[in-house]
Formats: structure tokens, sequence, C-alpha cells
């Protein structure tokens, strides 16, 4: 089976952007809220043009298909509207939403007039700066997120929406588990750069859609992989490679650090990274040998057991209680 890919909030307001430029009617849908079980959390947005198709999921497809037959069929115009779908066992059935789940979702028109509102929400993400979208009854506005504050929050005049960076994944040293991670860590949700500037080892690695970067991983680290939506894992075998990106990675507030290797070659590596001047506390940030220990031997369910690491790690963003 297929994974399915939810692209990233970028991918679809990027999606958007360019149809609207393109002088499309231009309809971006959020889920507001949801009762009982559903496929998408609310937050998740959703993008349609009649030219350039939909980017994002609302639903696990249903629901979108609904959507598209009635905005062909223009029963919308040009206003927003708030719908609700799986309200009663009939509508549950048609749209197979799972255990009962109701799907709240607003469906908004963006014309020209909302292209600079979209370009500055893309640009901002580029970036790597965190926004709030707010609807405030007729208009939006954005502001910064407050500490801890929810993906998706509702008021008495409409909702706040939190946008993040993209979730960055630094693979430093080329080779069969990096690539073999750099495939399965893209569906996940993480952009994902290579690192190495070995090109006997770079050659061949034809991953699509990963960055590749031929310089030193310190230089990297600390031009763009600094905030905590980052995860930084070095699978190279050689020191001269591995310490010093664990080095400056240790300088970043990257929430997942990890290295390749066995127990005494992790044991190897703590004793020189304190040798080095990394202190305890610090070194309680690095997992290694990094992964879940799931038994792993080839290079496929090495890159698993990383990514299963990565994705546990990885701190959540809860939308509030909505009821």
């Amino acid at each position: 089976m297929a994974q399915e890919f939810y692209p990233a909030d970028a991918t679809i307001l990027r999606h958007a952007a360019r149809a609207v430029q393109a002088g499309q009617l231009t309809w971006l849908g959020t889920v507001l809220a949801t009762y009982g079980s559903s496929p998408r959390p609310p937050g998740s947005l959703w993008a349609w043009s009649p030219t350039l198709g939909m980017a994002g999921s609302l639903s696990g497809g249903c629901v979108e298909e609904d959507l598209l037959q009635r905005l062909q069929q223009g029963q919308f115009g040009n206003s927003p509207a708030r719908l609700s779908f799986g309200v009663s066992h009939e509508e549950q059935q048609r749209y197979r939403l799972p255990c009962g789940g109701v799907l709240d979702i607003l469906l908004e028109p963006l014309t020209s007039a909302d292209l600079t509102h979209l370009l500055q929400m893309c640009w901002l993400l580029e970036e790597r700066l965190p926004f709030v979208r707010e609807h405030t009854g007729e208009h939006y506005r954005l502001t910064e997120p407050q500490p801890g504050e929810a993906l998706l929050s509702l008021h008495k005049q409409g909702f706040r929406r939190v946008f993040q960076p993209q979730w960055q994944l630094l693979l430093v040293g080329a080779g069969e588990v990096a690539r073999q991670l750099a495939q399965l860590a893209q569906p996940a949700g993480f952009e994902v750069t290579l690192c190495d500037h070995r090109e006997a080892f770079l050659q061949g690695f034809d991953v699509p859609g990963v960055h590749i970067a031929r310089c030193q991983p310190d230089q990297l680290i600390a031009r763009q992989f600094q905030d905590k939506q980052c995860a930084i894992v070095t699978l190279a075998h050689d020191p001269r490679l591995d310490d010093l990106a664990l080095l400056e990675a240790f300088n970043t507030t990257a929430y997942y650090l990890g290295a390749m290797g066995s127990l005494r070659t992790s044991a190897s590596r703590r004793q020189r990274l304190q040798e080095l001047g990394i202190s305890a506390a610090q070194l309680q940030r690095l997992h290694a040998p990094v992964g879940l220990d799931i038994g792993s031997k080839t290079p496929y369910e090495i890159a698993l057991s990383i990514l299963a690491h990565l994705l546990q790690q990885r701190p959540q963003t809860h939308s509030s209680p909505l009821c």
C-alpha cells in the first residue's frame, strides 16, 4: 500500500498562492473542529482551484469528493461557508467517517485581494518564522503565537490557527541507511537535507526531494538547523564528520540529536565528546545508538527504527478542547 502523504502547510499555501496568481478563484478549507474519531485533526488544511486541482486533506477523501462536486456546481458562489459532515447516521455512512466522527469545516474563497496575505504567510514559513492566522469576524490578521498555544482554537469572532515551520531533518553522511531514511522521512513531513563533502559517497545518491549540501556539517548546522523544528542524525561512521556535526548540534535547540553506531561505538563517542568540552547534561540530549530498539539489522530496518523514534520524540501540537 502506498504511503499517505499529507503536504506541509507551506506546500498547501504555495499551491493556493499559485492558483490565485493565475487568476483562479481558489478555495481554502480548514478543519475547525472534530467530534468523535476523525481522519484529520482540527487545523488541517485543503486548497482547490479549477486548473491546479487540490492540495492537502480534510478527511480520507470522501469529504473532499463531496466538496469538489459542490464547488464545481458553483453551490457556494463567492461566499465563505461553514459546513458539518457526519452529523447524522446517514452522513456517517455516506462519508465513511470512522467511529461516528463529525467534521466541522470552514471553506473560504481566495481571490486576488487575498494574494498579499497568502504570499506573506508563505514568506514567513520560508523564513522559518512561526505565526498565527487569526480570523476576526470578516478579516484576517497575522500575529505571533503565544507560548504553548494550541494548533487551533475557536473564539466568538472566529478562530486562531498556529503555523510552524516545516520539520527539518539533517542527515550527516551518505550511505544506504541515509538513502532509506531520506525516502521514509519525507512522507512523514520532514524536509530532508543530506550533508557530506565526500564525493565518492555522494556518487549515486539520487533520492528525489532531498537537498544535498557539499560542505562541512558544523557550518551548515550553524546556518540552517538551529530551531526546535529540526532533527540532526549522524550516519557517517567517521568521527571527523559525526563528531564535528554533534559539537555544533549541541549549541542548537533541535528537538532530536542522534548518532548511529553500536553500544561500544556510542560509548567511545560520548567519551570523546566529553573530552572536547561537552557536559554530561548536554550528552543527555544525544540518542546513541540512534533509533528504537527493534532488533534492526538491514539498512531499511535501521532507517525505520530511526524514523519511528523521530516521530515518537517529535513535539506534538494539540488543538484546544472544543466542547
